[in-house]
């Protein structure tokens, strides 16, 4: 028997195999959105807000540490060291060590969370949190009375409120810019979350 040959016409359906694959442009693969890993920012900003939290801490000590106030806005902003046992603007003097392991807790949090950090905001931020949070630890770790009872050098007293340092800064500036881009719906890894809206109805 001949063997039977098969003759597609124009118009005729083609099989699977017979089937031309479409070309993928450049363009379209080029155009696809790239995710930046933000980590480079964050410690830029964490090694930026250390190296001026610590350079002023030495200055101070060297130049103000037992003599008297200098008065930057009359009596409302002064610069004079203070050794501060407790946390941030003076709170919990009683409780150093508590405070060392929170800061190095802390610093450990935002190590977890850069590594799927893509959201510039967000890298600013914790960078912040990351540089003020060495910044204290360090004096914690450091100054006297000893390793993890260190306390910590306090120079910019504001009346009427509290005397700290360029750390307690940072670390107040990346808290509050986390709690904004909280709000905004923003996350580190560059996503958005909305909150679920109610029903009409309701």
């Amino acid at each position: 028997m001949a063997a039977e040959r098969i003759i597609s016409t124009p118009g005729s359906p083609q099989t699977q195999d017979d089937a031309v694959p479409t070309p993928v442009s450049e363009n379209d693969v080029s155009s696809a959105p790239v995710k930046r890993r933000r980590v480079g920012v964050l410690l830029v900003i964490a090694i930026l807000a250390y190296l001026i939290d610590l350079g002023s801490k030495l200055l101070v000590v060297a130049r103000l540490e037992g003599k008297q106030p200098i008065e930057v806005i009359g009596d409302v902003v002064t610069l004079q060291v203070i050794r501060n046992a407790g946390a941030a603007f003076g709170m919990g003097q009683a409780m150093t060590i508590v405070f060392t392991m929170i800061a190095a807790a802390v610093i450990v949090v935002i190590w977890r969370i850069a590594r799927r950090l893509y959201s510039l905001p967000w890298a600013i931020a914790l960078g912040l949190l990351l540089g003020g949070a060495f910044g204290n630890l360090t004096d914690r770790l450091f100054r006297a009375p000893g390793i993890f009872r260190g306390h910590v050098v306090d120079f910019i007293s504001v009346q009427h409120f509290a005397v700290f340092n360029l750390a307690d800064s940072a670390i107040v500036c990346g808290g509050i810019l986390v709690v904004l881009l909280s709000f905004r719906g923003s996350n580190p890894d560059g996503s958005t979350h909305q909150a679920p809206k109610a029903d009409a109805g309701e």
